[in-house]
Order: structure tokens, then sequence, then C-alpha cells
């Protein structure tokens, strides 16, 4: 498997679909909303669900994917405080660009 980079999103698309978040018909990418990365964290153990750790996710596009992990990095803060779609979108941040990717072609 190619090592995570820069270009982790661009070699990581999946079907033709509209984006959950700004709608487009693009090549999605599957965004988890709790981060593979902190499953085996004992905060999120206690706190989540194996199933609710791999199966909470969203099909988004590649702008709107690399969105939210250019403005918010921190894989614990996006697991703690911005796990569901719902969550995402009521950040001021995220919508700003939720809105600027949903203009763009």
């Amino acid at each position: 498997m190619p090592r995570k980079g820069k270009n982790y999103t661009e070699r990581m698309t999946g079907p033709q679909g509209t984006c959950e978040l700004c709608g487009r018909t693009k090549p999605l990418t599957e965004h988890h909303l709790i981060p593979r990365a902190v499953h085996g964290k004992k905060y999120f153990q206690k706190r989540f669900t194996k199933e609710d750790m791999t199966h909470r996710r969203i099909s988004i596009c590649r702008k709107c994917h690399k969105g939210i992990h250019r403005l918010i990095p921190d894989e614990k803060e996006l697991a703690r405080e911005y796990n569901t779609k719902e969550l995402l979108l009521a950040d001021e941040r995220i919508a700003r660009h939720v809105e600027w990717v949903a203009k763009q072609r």
C-alpha cells in the first residue's frame, strides 16, 4: 500500500458520485469521521464502539477532504469535536470552505 503523504487523497479516489458536503458530482473519497489513527487510543475506545469507529464515514470529493484536513490537522481534535457531518458543517471554517468548493468546477 502506498504511504500517506502530500497526494494521499489524490491516490485514494473512488467512484464518481455526489459529495455529501458540497453536492458536486466528482470522484469521491471516504472521510472517516473518527480518524483511523485514533482507533487504538483508550480515550476513543471508551467513547465509541468499534462499529462506530469503522463505519462512521462520509463520501466526499477531494477538495472537501483536503480542506477538512488542512483546516483541522489534529486527528484527535477531528475525532473529539467533529465526528458527525453536522458537527463538521457547524464549524465556520469548514462551512466557508464547503461553500467555496461548491462554486468550483
